[in-house]
């Protein structure tokens, strides 16, 4: 059984109400393996990146299990680059600086030897190559989990809505819920795009948590753990995702209530990433802090209650 994850490797520039970073390793398959990793160690990635990325950072992907063949390389190119400055609140940013770089004319080949992957994350990237990616699989994975954002359904709709139908998870916020169905109600939305296909639903909420809806009219919430200080949100959501295909690829069981539980994996994972900039906390955690944090939440959403 394999693990296949398709999306960015990159750089970016960070700054928060707390400090800033100038250049620091980003991109969303970097935080969703790294995340991953640390419940299945077994895993491919596809993404490019140019002649300036760090070798050590290549060698330390290695090092945590993730086979980097389909890591593309290229010569004399750059990395793609993005910079933003977080609000006071943390839940907004201004996008200063975007350079696509060798994102720009990125093809996702995928290596004859992740073909057959049962597990597929695709991340936050144009639609059309989402749908060039499933297009290479020698059959479609067991499940397929895909990210996505308000710019795709501003500039790319009809291709958004043609991958969305090949796939079994779809990670989103709310705004972009709203945007993808026309519908304010999450309930309603949620309805809509288990008609697109959709086995399950993820709502992203940030510090508010995240909510899971099924197919069959089944709904999960799992809060966001409270936090004194949070750092940096980047790649939270994708730490997010990491987290939660990390577990169940490791468990095998894509269940809504191994789905419920994988929830909390992603969350804890998340909570972990907003602690320092970029995915420098995702390097090295223990078992032992990993296993606390889940706990943690565990108490956050267990309660007895005896009905008269």
């Amino acid at each position: 059984m394999s693990f296949l994850t398709v999306g960015t490797v990159a750089f970016d520039a960070i700054e928060t109400p707390f400090d800033k970073v100038d250049k620091i390793i980003g991109g969303s398959a970097t935080y969703i393996t790294l995340a991953a990793s640390y419940f299945y160690p077994k895993q491919q990635i596809v993404s490019v990146v140019g002649e300036d990325f760090p070798a050590d950072m290549i060698s330390k992907f290695k090092s945590k299990g993730i086979d980097v063949e389909g890591l593309q390389i290229k010569k004399g190119e750059k990395s793609f680059f993005w910079s933003g400055k977080y609000h006071n609140d943390m839940n907004s940013r201004d996008t200063l600086v975007t350079d696509l770089n060798v994102l720009a004319d990125f093809d996702p080949i995928i290596p004859e030897a992740y073909k057959n992957a049962e597990y597929l994350m695709l991340g936050n990237i144009d639609p059309s190559l989402q749908n060039k990616v499933l297009d290479q699989m020698n059959q479609k994975p067991k499940l397929v989990m895909l990210d996505t954002m308000n710019f795709w359904m501003d500039i790319a709709m009809d291709n958004l809505k043609s991958v969305i139908s090949r796939i079994d998870v779809l990670t989103i916020n709310d705004a972009e819920a709203r945007q993808l169905t026309g519908e304010y109600s999450l309930v309603r939305a949620a309805r809509k795009i288990a008609e697109m296909g959709v086995k399950y639903l993820i709502i992203k909420k940030g510090e508010h948590g995240a909510l899971l809806f099924n197919n069959e009219n089944q709904v999960f919430f799992c809060p966001a753990l409270p936090l004194e200080e949070v750092f940096d949100p980047t790649g939270a959501g994708d730490t997010f995702a990491g987290g939660l295909m990390g577990y169940l690829a490791s468990t095998d069981d894509i269940s809504f209530g191994n789905m419920k539980r994988g929830i909390i994996y992603g969350s804890a994972m998340a909570s972990f990433c907003v602690q320092k900039f970029g995915p420098n906390r995702l390097l090295d955690l223990s078992q032992d802090e990993i296993n606390s944090r889940i706990q943690t939440f565990i108490n956050l959403v267990q309660v007895d209650i005896t009905l008269s």
